[in-house]
Order: structure tokens, then C-alpha cells, then sequence
């Protein structure tokens, strides 16, 4: 397991190791979107863990979009003062343990409902690339659990680009180390690169090339914000929320994408790989496209640093950063529910706690710290230290 714990220089900041913990949704914001003394517990207890980069929980940009699923649409946001700080607080406190953390930032486009709180105090509509409903969803806080709408076509899309160079402002302001971009799961980027949401017939839309402006225009103005510090999250073969393409589409669209990307000077380029537990079946068929996405995309990753994620083991990670196929892995549930992960993998101690899926999302109203701050690290690490 040595080669995860080697140094690795992204951007302008270095990371201690190679264990990244991936952006997963808890839900345990404050009521009004902020951040909380929970949150930075929890963030915390990971930090002391030996996290080399923490990436932040999905992170909203603005009021417009709260996503389905929950039963408390509790997501953290990053457009106003109020959250800022509450985020400084935690930036600041995973500082001290010499851990590096980015600030994932988050639009859901067409998959938010009009009668969602945070939506309704927006006053704007629900946004996509055009006017299509993704197929699914379920609002569980809403009356009834009612599925997708369809959204309004967004009339300019450079206002939503202003959104993320603003909350990118914020992000620095916070004193986050950069930013990774949400382009996956059938958000608002992925949707602009989905020839299935994005039917617009300008610019943003149609060939290949044009669904990617989008996502590239967004990247560039984040680096005017943050410099080498900014980094995207893809998924090529996932079909979560109503996207996925056939394969010889899929791999024009991504291949164009990612190694557009990779000119930017970006800090790394993360890609999420195809598993059947995230292939989802809409009107009985699968919207994934299997395919291995290291072998066909590794060789176009040519300048920037590449993290791979999705249910990969320890020992897949150490097998793949020894062999030089990626730079860095990121970890999800694993993180989730050993708050002392890179720890317990330096010193050969056992992944024993089993993750509440439960509580992944919907934290219990009264004790909001079960399945979320309460998995106990490993007992005793006395002597290990010194081996």
C-alpha cells in the first residue's frame, strides 16, 4: 500500500497522499443552507483520519435546484456571506491537520421540482439545456413524491456560467485550496453534454463540440478565479438521471471533452467508472454505457493529474497508482464509514464498519449524528506510528 501514501503536487497545493475522499451528499446543512458545527465535526474526524484531499459535498451555486431523493433537502450552498463563513469555519479547521480541501460546486439543472423550498424562494424556474424532462426522479419531501418537470430552456447559458465564477469567488473567499466542477450524474453540465437533454440547435448544442462549450467555458473562467487550483468530475459511462448515450457517442463526446480539458492546465481530471449497481433501468432499460473508462481515456490525460473513483478497494488503488495508470483514488462510502480510512489502510488495520445506506441522504431529525459522525475509528494505533 506504500504508493498512496507518496506526495502529490496539484495545481499550486500539495497532497500527502493519495486517498482522496470523493464529494457525498449528507444533507446535514442547516436549514437555511449553511453549513453546521455537525458538518464540520464530520469533516474533521476525516481530516485527523489522514485524508490527503477532501472534495466537499455537492455544493449548490445558487437557490435553483435542490435534487430528489431526500426526505431533507438540507444541501449545503455557497452563494451568500452567511455560508461562506460557515464554510471558512470547516476549511479552517481541516486545515490544521495539514489535509487539502476542495470545494465541489454544483448545479442540478432539470432535475430540481418548482415546488421544492429553496426553488420556490429563488423565483426562477427549473433550468436545462432544453425543454425535456428527465424520465424518474422521486421528491420524497414533496406531497404526493412527484418525479421531474420539465424545465424551462435556459435563454443564455453564460448566466449560469456567472453563477459558478461566483461561487468559485466564494469558494476562494472561504478558503478552500480549489474547486472540482460536478460534470457527472445528470447534472446541469452533464446534461449540456447528453444529446438526450441538450437539443439546441446554436452554439450550446448539437455536435459534440458545442455540447462540451458549456462545461469548457465554465472551467476557464473558474481559472481566472483559482488559477491551476480547478478540477472536473466526469461520468463517461454513467447514465444517472436520465443521461447516457450509445457508446460511439458517448466516446465522442467525453474524448472531445477530456482532452479539451486537459489543455486548460487543470489540476486533475476525475472519472467515474461504470458499476451495474449505478446503472439505472428507465422504462425497463439500462441508461448506462458500460465501457472501461481508464483504458479508453488514460491516453488522452496527457498534462493533467488523473483520479479515478467509484467502489474502487485499497488494493485496486495501490495497484493502479504503482502502475502509474492514475495519480490518485477517491473514496466514497469507504470515507463515509471509517472516519480514519487512510489510517487504518497504512497501518493493515480492517475496514470493519458497515455503512448505514439509511442514512446517507435523510439523517434522522433528532439525532442527526447517527450514520454521520458516530463510526468509530480503529481502538488503538499505539506503536504503529513508530513501525
Amino acid at each position: 500500500m506504500s504508493t498512496l501514501f507518496t506526495p502529490l503536487e496539484l495545481g499550486d497545493i500539495t497532497i500527502h497522499n493519495r486517498m482522496g475522499m470523493s464529494a457525498c451528499g449528507r444533507n446535514r446543512a442547516d436549514v437555511s443552507t449553511t453549513p453546521s458545527e455537525i458538518m464540520k465535526e464530520y469533516y474533521m474526524q476525516r481530516a485527523l483520519g489522514g485524508c490527503g484531499l477532501i472534495v466537499s459535498e455537492a455544493t449548490l451555486i445558487s437557490r435553483q435546484g435542490v435534487r430528489d431523493r431526500t426526505v431533507c433537502p438540507r444541501q449545503p450552498g455557497i452563494w451568500n456571506q452567511e455560508q461562506i463563513a460557515g464554510w471558512k469555519k470547516i476549511v479552517d479547521a481541516v486545515h490544521t491537520t495539514g489535509t487539502k480541501m476542495y470545494c465541489q460546486l454544483w448545479h442540478v439543472g432539470r432535475t430540481s421540482h418548482p415546488d421544492a423550498p429553496e426553488q420556490i424562494t429563488a423565483g426562477e424556474p427549473v433550468y436545462g439545456p432544453s425543454a425535456i424532462a428527465a424520465r424518474g426522479g422521486e421528491f420524497r419531501f414533496l406531497p404526493g413524491n412527484p418525479g421531474y418537470v420539465t424545465p424551462t430552456a435556459i435563454e443564455d447559458p453564460t448566466t449560469l456560467i456567472a453563477l459558478y465564477k461566483q461561487a468559485a469567488i466564494n469558494a476562494k473567499e472561504a478558503g478552500f485550496d480549489g474547486v472540482e466542477v460536478h460534470g457527472a450524474n445528470g447534472y446541469l453540465i452533464d446534461q449540456f453534454l447528453d444529446f438526450n437533454s441538450n437539443k439546441r440547435t446554436e452554439k450550446w448544442g448539437g455536435s459534440a463540440e458545442n455540447r462540451a462549450r458549456f462545461g469548457l467555458e465554465t472551467l476557464k473562467e473558474l481559472i481566472k478565479v483559482f488559477g491551476a487550483n480547478v478540477s472536473v468530475k466526469l461520468g463517461p459511462a454513467g447514465g444517472i438521471n436520465d443521461v447516457g448515450m450509445p457508446l460511439k457517442d458517448a466516446l465522442e463526446t467525453f474524448t472531445y471533452f477530456i482532452s479539451e480539458a486537459d489543455k486548460l492546465g487543470l489540476s486533475y481530471i476525475v472519472l467515474c467508472r461504470y458499476v451495474a449497481y449505478r446503472d439505472p433501468i428507465v422504462d425497463g432499460k439500462s441508461r448506462a454505457t458500460p465501457f472501461d473508462v481508464i483504458s479508453t481515456f488514460r491516453p488522452i490525460i496527457k498534462s493533467t493529474k488523473y483520479f479515478a473513483n467509484v467502489n474502487y478497494t485499497p488494493a485496486e488503488a495501490a495497484g493502479l497508482v504503482a502502475a502509474g495508470t492514475v495519480d490518485g483514488v477517491f473514496f466514497g462510502k469507504l470515507w463515509l464509514a471509517h472516519p480514519d480510512l487512510a489510517k487504518r489502510v497504512r497501518f493493515c488495520k480492517p475496514l470493519d464498519n458497515i455503512p448505514d445506506p439509511k442514512r446517507y441522504y435523510d439523517p434522522d431529525p433528532l439525532f442527526p449524528e447517527l450514520g454521520y459522525i458516530d463510526y468509530p475509528p480503529w481502538a488503538n494505533y499505539e506503536g504503529d506510528e513508530e513501525e
